[in-house]
């Protein structure tokens, strides 16, 4: 790509809110029943029908508005945007056009080890359209998602690469799980992405392109990139850049021509006069605060300051139900709790397709776990042995040890003529303890293990095991 140019996308995100109702009917919000039975007057604006409000997706609009750092609204109002389209039964959406509930806030990323913030313009409320379905000539609607209620997450201007784009929508959707304002489906359209694109040689900034639906967050980052290209190859080559509608087509790689752009004018934006005017009491906005959960960034450095990694605490983080379960857990070692939750524990409910709340692993049960490895009362291989037991029964840990008669050794008149067997039928290791060598010490504690078949106090062998060495 030609490096005189500066590439500039932003990002205009619909997310579905998990409301059971409509955002301005009482239909149902089911996502996969039958087509068209999701519908009333309401949806289809029928004459002397009225809309009201859904109280709740407010709730979870503010939520998104107050997570992402945005100014509030206090008092707000409906628009009607004005256009024909075979899915939009009313002939216009209503939706935030002047006074969005969130404007002015911004989101963090990382991109290869640098912070920055992305601002976001604005986040609106709006009602979602019907679904098109296209077969051979003919055209199919699905009145079910008309009237589904959406925030639009608009971007500012601030994303200067695919990798931006990807690591944006990514914390975009982390976010928006936790707070369980959506369940940000890509494949259910639950969440859908439109990708601005421009490209100029000075700070100001170019003519954009949009490029709408896209379908995955991997595909947006190549939305930016193969963009950019055409539009540099477009100016290189003399032409002008319109402001146009593109879609991506994956099979090819490229972006295509849908329609010259509409300009906010087309729609005939007006005031929607069915629907009063919002308020939002500063009680109200605070109670909202208040309930917001602990967000993914601020447990992961929870985690990093508890000498979790960063691969582990990225993980747990992508696994809410691992993540709330280990968050409220405290007096322990949070570095073989979060082990134990990512290793055995998930192969389990992999294995048995269940999830962590389905079992009957409470927390005070795997506080005692984790006390127990950690004191090295018990090793892993007595943990592999119980594990069922701790995830089936409703016993505590150590009534389950002692029902199956396990043992740790922790004898050290037994423990130290073991230490001694392993060195002396391991000179050569010895030797490379000596020299510097860290893995030699792990090859003799796994040979003292073995030795002892996994029933020696692995914490009482170690401190034998370096105490017998710096004799030697």
């Amino acid at each position: 790509m030609n490096k005189e140019y500066q590439v500039t996308a932003g990002a205009e995100v619909h997310c579905e809110l998990k409301s059971n109702t409509k955002m301005f009917s009482d239909s149902n919000n089911h996502y996969g029943t039958f087509a068209n039975t999701n519908i009333n007057e309401i949806d289809f604006a029928y004459p002397g029908v009225l809309p009201t409000v859904n109280s709740y997706a407010v709730e979870l609009a503010l939520k998104a508005s107050l997570a992402f750092h945005c100014k509030i609204n206090k008092k707000m109002h409906f628009d009607r945007k004005n256009y024909f389209y075979p899915d939009l039964p009313k002939g216009y959406q209503i939706t935030q056009a002047r006074s969005p509930i969130g404007v002015d806030g911004y989101l963090e990323i990382e991109v290869d080890g640098i912070t920055k913030k992305i601002g976001i313009h604005d986040i609106h409320m709006e009602e979602d359209t019907c679904k098109s379905t296209h077969y051979k000539d003919k055209s199919f609607l699905d009145f079910n998602r008309n009237g589904v209620p959406l925030i639009e997450i608009v971007s500012e201007p601030d994303i200067k690469s695919d990798k931006e784009m990807i690591a944006y929508l990514e914390k975009l959707r982390e976010t928006l799980l936790y707070l369980n304002v959506s369940d940000c489906k890509i494949e259910e359209g639950s969440m859908r992405c439109d990708v601005n694109v421009s490209v100029s040689k000075t700070e100001i900034l170019g003519t954009r392109t949009e490029t709408k639906n896209v379908g995955s967050i991997s595909s947006a980052g190549m939305v930016v990139m193969v963009e950019a290209k055409r539009q540099i190859e477009e100016l290189e080559r003399g032409n002008q850049i319109r402001e146009e509608t593109r879609r991506y087509d994956e099979k090819t790689n490229e972006t295509v021509l849908m329609r010259v752009k509409e300009v906010g004018n087309d729609y005939r934006y007006f005031p929607e006069p069915d629907i009063p005017f919002l308020v939002l009491e500063d009680d109200y906005i605070e109670k909202v605060k208040s309930s917001l959960e602990i967000l993914p960034d601020e447990r992961r450095k929870l985690y990093l300051e508890k000498g979790i990694s960063l691969v582990n605490a990225n993980k747990l983080i992508q696994n809410k139900q691992l993540s709330d379960f280990l968050l409220g857990l405290e007096d322990i070692d949070l570095v073989i709790a979060s082990n134990l939750l990512l290793g055995d524990i998930s192969a389990y409910l992999n294995k048995t397709e269940k999830g962590l709340t389905s079992t009957k692993l409470t927390k005070d049960k795997f506080k005692e776990l984790v006390s127990k490895l950690s004191s090295g009362e018990i090793t892993n291989k007595v943990f592999k042995e119980i594990l069922n037991d701790l995830m089936e029964t409703d016993s505590s840990t150590l009534e389950i040890i002692s029902s199956r008669g396990i043992q740790t050794i922790s004898d050290t008149s037994y423990l130290t003529e073991l230490v001694d067997k392993v060195l002396k039928e391991n000179e050569a290791s010895v030797l490379d303890y000596k020299a510097g060598k860290d893995r030699a010490l792990k090859y003799l504690m796994g040979q003292i293990m073995k030795e002892s078949k996994g029933s020696a106090n692995p914490s009482l062998v170690n401190q034998l095991l370096v105490e017998e060495l710096t004799k030697r």
